[in-house]
């Protein structure tokens, strides 16, 4: 039983069980965005512009939260 404990100090201290806030959802998000825009980018001008848009929609509502 002690070991469990141990165990289990041990991966809450490493965050696993940790629920992400909404700007870290966010900011993943954002930068998934950027790094399809980045990609599209020499390949699909339009498509890329779109991610961009996106992801500036994203940052804007992080600034909100902050």
């Amino acid at each position: 039983m002690p070991y469990l404990l141990t165990v289990l100090k041990r991966i809450t201290m490493f965050g696993l069980f940790k629920k992400k806030s909404e700007k870290d959802t966010l900011y993943a998000e954002y930068q998934k965005l950027t790094k399809e825009a980045h990609s599209l980018s020499t390949t699909n001008r339009k498509l890329s512009d779109q991610k961009v848009y996106e992801a500036e929609e994203v940052m804007k509502k992080i600034e909100k939260l902050v």
